[in-house]
């Protein structure tokens, strides 16, 4: 969900248009624009367009398409899988978006009814990028490293996947036009009748340097699930440095497994409008950048919803007892959350960052244990010389009832649910070692 927090950015970028490879024409094109809680540097990059001129995918996909893993593909501007067309992408195919915002934000929709099946391997994932990363075709990049880190972010706008599970809207609609997409697109809708419904398969998906803006404070997630049912698999995906969330799930049933978000600009995992599925297996890497770990809200009809995320770590960016950036807070629930965390992990969150409950309707919740906490660890930051930091919070300031709902024993009950830990504990948060493959890991 997108904060209004402001920050100018300049990015100027060197691009290559050409009817042939060998004599490109360089026009340099300077990008101004506004981001979210975040800041990417000045800087210039070389792009080959003509590369591209047989593996482009803008416009409409109206017929099933399975792209050529042996070229790097260009996506331009906002591209939609339509109803009954399936859009297949083999392992190791590299993706890179044209660089706009606005309504020119390169953006690849999979809209109800369509499927996506990308099916990378740990040894071949498949990535989606920005056109000025410079990774190759096979994946690897030059000898002096990767262009971009995880501190670049807004080049273009994400992946966005729409089905037609259940979702709980306000007013009991049965659709709504997924945020990031103009109203006039209505590839944009979401949701329907069908907890079933599978909108394909990702799997070792990388997504790297996203969250165009397309409207004055309003970003594209990394990867937003819009409505998505439980028939789609959804393993092993990462998302590096977006401005806004990193994975956002309106609704739906889908359950997914393996997350990793590495420095997004908003939220890690954003969970809305009832999302009734499971997530299992998490790593959070929080950056100066970042706000929260979690952020869940509430149903916001009659229809309930109930996650579940099990087996996460979330790691807060505190180095040497100094917490960076602004914000970094472990969790947030609003709006009447409800749905269960076991076996979660929070380490190297400095003094003052917190679990809270923002809404009475949130202490409501856990009163009447539609909101529960099982066996949450909480591992303190350390200095240098591996002595705790000196600003640490006991378990019932770290697990904060913001609403002080006298009914509410939130805060006493974090001396039960939840313990401090010098180390992992087997069996709490997730195995960092089946990240491996992903560009965190590598860099």
């Amino acid at each position: 969900m997108t904060k209004f927090k402001f920050i100018p950015l300049i990015a100027s970028f060197a691009f290559f248009s050409s009817c042939s490879e060998e004599e490109p024409i360089i026009e340099y094109v300077t990008i101004t624009e506004t981001v979210v809680e975040t800041v990417v540097e000045t800087q210039t990059v070389k792009v080959e367009t003509g590369l591209y001129s047989d593996s482009t995918l803008e416009g409409k996909i109206t017929d099933d398409l399975t792209l050529d893993s042996s070229k790097i593909w260009l996506l331009k501007g906002r591209v939609s899988v339509v109803a009954g067309v399936t859009l297949t992408i083999p392992a190791g195919t590299i993706i890179k978006a044209a660089s706009g915002t606005g309504s020119d934000a390169s953006t690849l929709i999979i809209a109800r009814g369509a499927k996506i099946v990308a099916n990378g391997t740990s040894a071949a994932p498949i990535v989606f990028t920005s056109i000025s990363d410079n990774i190759e075709v096979d994946g690897t990049y030059p000898t002096n490293g990767p262009s971009l880190n995880v501190d670049t972010r807004g080049l273009w706008g994400g992946l966005i996947v729409l089905g037609n599970a259940p979702a709980s809207f306000s007013g009991d609609v049965t659709e709504l036009q997924i945020e990031g997409i103009p109203t006039s697109d209505t590839s944009g809708l979401y949701g329907g009748t069908d907890p079933l419904d599978s909108s394909g398969s990702l799997q070792y998906l990388s997504i790297r340097h996203g969250g165009a803006e397309i409207g004055e404070g309003n970003e594209i997630n990394g990867l937003t699930l819009g409505g998505v049912g439980s028939g789609t698999t959804i393993n092993q995906i990462e998302v590096v440095g977006n401005v806004d969330d990193g994975i956002e799930f309106f609704g739906g049933t889908v359950n997914a497994s393996n997350l990793l978000v590495w420095g997004q600009g908003d939220d890690a995992l954003d969970i809305d409008q009832g999302y009734a599925g499971t997530i299992d297996g998490a790593l959070v890497i929080l950056t100066a950048a970042s706000d929260h770990g979690f952020e869940i809200d509430g149903p916001e009809g009659s229809a309930p919803g109930r996650f579940a995320i099990k087996n996460a770590t979330v790691i807060g960016a505190t180095f040497n007892c100094i917490a960076e950036g602004v914000d970094g807070e472990m969790a947030d629930f609003r709006k009447g959350a409800t749905g269960d965390l076991i076996n979660i992990l929070f380490k190297n969150f400095a003094g003052g960052k917190d679990v809270e409950l923002d809404d009475t309707a949130d202490a409501n919740s856990y009163t009447a244990g539609t909101l529960t906490f099982t066996n949450i660890d909480i591992q303190y930051p350390t200095d240098s010389e591996g002595a705790v930091c000196s600003d640490v919070e006991s378990l019932d300031k770290i697990f904060d009832d913001k609403t002080e709902t006298t009914e509410s024993s939130f805060e006493t009950d974090a001396l039960n649910f939840a313990e401090i830990v010098s180390t992992q504990q087997q069996g709490n948060g997730v195995d960092e070692s089946i990240f491996s493959w992903t560009f965190y890991a590598k860099n």
